[in-house]
């Protein structure tokens, strides 16, 4: 009797069994459909396998064979089955299984299912933000039991946020259901929150309309405080870029007078310099190309450095007390290297290489940070201290400041005014070369690189205050928030011709600048 009702269960059970829909068999179909809910079924099964499967189809390795619906999976130049790893024989019938931008999201959705349950926590998180941008509903129940036992705070939240999303989603959802979900979406606070919540302010409930509108009111102000905290961001990036294009024009032009034209092509051949390092590296000993830009800076330094005692002993020391010529003077300096440049390395732009360290980027409580911008502020303070250092604490410095302050005093004293002049113009053309290192890594390196970098630096020095490293750096950031914090609402060009034009009325106000130098032949 037992035998006859297991036998007879069976047959009833038999046609719904056979009726249960292979997932290997809808993949290999030929309608976007029955691919869809194959990619459905495989994520719902457990299968060990699946994972593989979904990536396969997701990157177009996926193969079907028409005559019987096998599916195989190419791995490099090898073929195997997809349902059991297997080896297999290359058939020229094989075809890629057709996926279309709705497959791509069911593909995305099952992928993240699959992953809620990852022991790594990156890959959780993942997951959880493939189903926050899927918004499938079939995803839910997994996502339920990962958030079930879910101890990663980061990763619970992340969850949460997903499955918000979804519940809002989900047709059929209940007023209290949508009520609940809200406040998790704005607590993301970010611009696919802020879609979601305008998509409730066609929903029929009052009360889930009210609740979006606050949640996207609450939204936008915080994207607005971000986005002028990026501005300042940006900001700051800019002026280290000023301070490092700057500084050494500080230095000459507060030591000696000097209206140097021609320390953007210091800068230039920086630049250039970390050019020619680089090849040098790549032909000889690749391996060392993470070290290019460290290894360039002393060879910057030099070069441009040799280049200005060069240019101070053989034009600029015969102009002293005529800053007119030496303005002419340089600029045809100026003129001169931008066309030796131009003839040996030709017009066009040259490429130099970032090391791994300095791409990419990181988010920051919202903000986006740049590595590349963050090692520049870097090292763009590390050369306004080893400055500072040099200048305070070092015999040079000392009769640097001593020259600075009252030549003829410095002179009576016994220190060689001339030699300090050389070796000063010599430090100020080496340190715009360390920044022609720096902007290598932002901008084109050509030979016009200087040009734009020449009337913003001297802009710095005078509103900072000739010759005083501090109001260089207070001045070089100033300028930079407050040019990036302008640009938004008036334009780059109006934001650079307002700042030209407060700078005009503050030197009528203070024509020595923000920090005025001390001393009797400033005074007198």
């Amino acid at each position: 009797m037992i035998r006859l009702l297991t036998l007879l269960a069976l047959l009833l059970a038999g046609p719904a069994l056979a009726q249960a829909p292979d997932p290997y068999a809808q993949l290999a179909g030929d309608g976007y459909a029955e691919i869809e809910a194959g990619v459905a079924g495989l994520a719902a099964s457990g299968d060990p396998r699946a994972g593989a499967v979904l990536s396969a189809l997701s990157d177009g390795r996926l193969l079907a064979r028409p005559s019987d619906k096998a599916l195989f999976m190419r791995q490099g130049a090898a073929l195997v089955d997809a349902k059991t790893g297997a080896p297999a024989a290359d058939d020229p019938s094989l075809k890629a299984v057709r996926t279309n931008n709705r497959v791509r999201r069911g593909i995305e959705a099952a992928q993240g299912q699959l992953n809620l349950v990852s022991p790594d926590p990156a890959k959780r998180r993942e997951a959880a933000d493939a189903v926050f941008k899927a918004r499938d509903a079939a995803a839910l129940p997994a996502l339920d039991t990962a958030l079930a036992r879910e101890k990663d705070a980061g990763v619970r939240q992340a969850m949460t946020e997903a499955r918000a999303a979804v519940v809002l989603a989900k047709s059929g959802t209940s007023e209290a259901d949508k009520l609940a979900a809200i406040p998790a979406i704005q607590a993301r606070g970010d611009g696919d929150a802020m879609g979601i919540l305008r998509g409730l302010q066609a929903d029929p409930s009052e009360g889930v309309r009210a609740a979006a509108g606050r949640g996207i009111a609450a939204i936008e102000t915080r994207l607005a405080l971000l986005r002028a905290l990026q501005n300042v961001w940006y900001g700051i990036s800019l002026g280290s870029v000023l301070l490092l294009a700057a500084i050494g024009l500080a230095i000459t032009f507060g030591v000696m007078g000097i209206i140097n034209m021609a320390h953007g092509e210091m800068v230039m051949l920086g630049a250039y310099t970390t050019y020619l390092v680089q090849e040098a590296i790549r032909t000889k000993a690749p391996a060392l190309f993470p070290w290019s830009l460290a290894i360039s800076i002393p060879c910057a330094f030099l070069v441009a450095g040799l280049v200005g005692v060069l240019i101070e002993r053989c034009i600029i020391r015969f102009l002293y007390g005529r800053p007119l010529e030496t303005l002419l003077a340089t600029f045809g300096v100026s003129l001169a290297l931008q066309q030796g440049v131009r003839s040996i390395f030709g017009p066009t732009n040259r490429e130099v290489g970032a090391p791994a360290f300095m791409s990419g980027a990181f988010d920051l409580f919202g903000l986006s940070i740049t590595w590349g911008r963050l090692w520049i502020i870097a090292f763009a303070f590390a050369v306004f201290l080893g400055l500072l250092f040099v200048l305070r604490k070092t015999s040079f410095g000392l009769k640097t400041r001593a020259v600075t302050q009252n030549r003829r005093m410095a002179a009576a004293m016994g220190i060689r005014t001339p030699y300090v002049d050389a070796l000063t113009f010599g430090l100020g053309s080496g340190i715009a070369g360390i920044a022609g290192v720096a902007l290598s890594q932002i901008d084109n390196v050509s030979p016009n690189l200087g040009q734009g970098y020449i009337i913003d630096s001297f802009l710095v020095v005078v509103f900072g205050g000739v010759g005083n490293l501090w109001g260089t750096l207070v001045a070089a950031l100033t300028l930079g928030v407050v040019n990036k914090l302008a640009e938004p609402y008036i334009g780059a060009v109006l934001a650079k011709i307002g700042l030209l034009i407060f700078i005009i009325l503050f030197i009528q106000k203070r024509p020595r600048g923000l920090f005025a130098l001390k001393g009797r032949a400033v005074e007198s």
